[in-house]
């Protein structure tokens, strides 16, 4: 396929997929059902922390989550007392835990206390740095800075160890990106949407093989590098645009 086909294929894709309709049956979903922006910050990570899988359980069990919260995740983080905490030891979806979530929400309200949010975290070290790897390698580190269970960490992938980090680019993609789709937030405009990554799973590696925007084998963060560099060709400025592009056909199975 030369390349103008393709970038008439991928923008048919995007358009068809980046809608107002995706947004319900996604993860997304959660933090989309509040208004206050650290609210939706922390309903946006902990929805991405246990975003793999099925998404129809995911959704339910994020919804979970936030019920566990009060619907109310910012005051919850900022504010809850251990007896509070510890109903948390309740919760559990597929490999993560009741205290897997304690730990998280702890380090979350270590980053509040710390940095103002976890927006400000990331906003602020990428003005720093410069480099979104760089600033998931620093989130990860300051995140398990406070003593936590060893097993919560799976849950949290590594860059430094070259995971694909699919859940924080997807997570980043959330909240980075803004067009007038209405779909992802655009709430941190320190980082320019042209810095993303591509969320590569599944879907998004099996469609970019297929296309020739990805050789790598091995989904890890190489991998990641290689599809994003494909991705700039067509939109420098926004290359993560493509995630509903690769993503929605997958799912689709566009290609069978």
């Amino acid at each position: 396929m030369h390349k103008e086909e393709l970038r008439e294929l991928l923008e048919h894709l995007h358009d068809k997929y980046n809608r107002p309709e995706f947004i319900e049956p996604d993860p997304i979903s959660i933090p989309h059902s509040f208004t206050d922006r650290h609210d939706r910050e922390i309903a946006g990570f902990l929805a991405a922390a246990i975003a793999w899988g099925n998404r129809k359980a995911i959704v339910k069990s994020a919804k979970r989550m936030m019920q566990y919260m009060d619907n109310s995740p910012s005051d919850f983080v900022r504010n809850a007392s251990d007896s509070e905490l510890a109903h948390l030891q309740s919760y559990v979806h597929r490999t993560f835990n009741g205290q897997d979530f304690t730990d998280f929400v702890l380090a979350i309200r270590y980053i509040t206390e710390r940095w103002g949010g976890i927006g400000e975290f990331f906003e602020q070290n990428y003005v720093a740095t410069q480099s979104i790897p760089q600033v998931l390698s620093l989130f990860r580190k300051e995140f398990f800075s406070i003593e936590h269970n060893t097993h919560c960490e799976k849950h949290l992938s590594s860059i430094d160890k070259g995971a694909a980090c699919k859940r924080l680019n997807m997570y980043l993609r959330w909240f980075v990106r803004h067009d007038e789709r209405g779909v992802d937030f655009g709430l941190w405009r320190k980082i320019p949407m042209s810095a993303l990554y591509l969320p590569l799973d599944v879907h998004t590696g099996n469609m970019g093989r297929a296309l020739g925007l990805l050789t790598r084998k091995q989904s890890d963060w190489k991998a990641t590098d290689e599809i994003t560099r494909s991705l700039r060709e067509f939109c420098a400025d926004d290359p993560v645009r493509y995630d509903y592009s690769l993503f929605g056909a997958g799912i689709d199975g566009y290609l069978k």
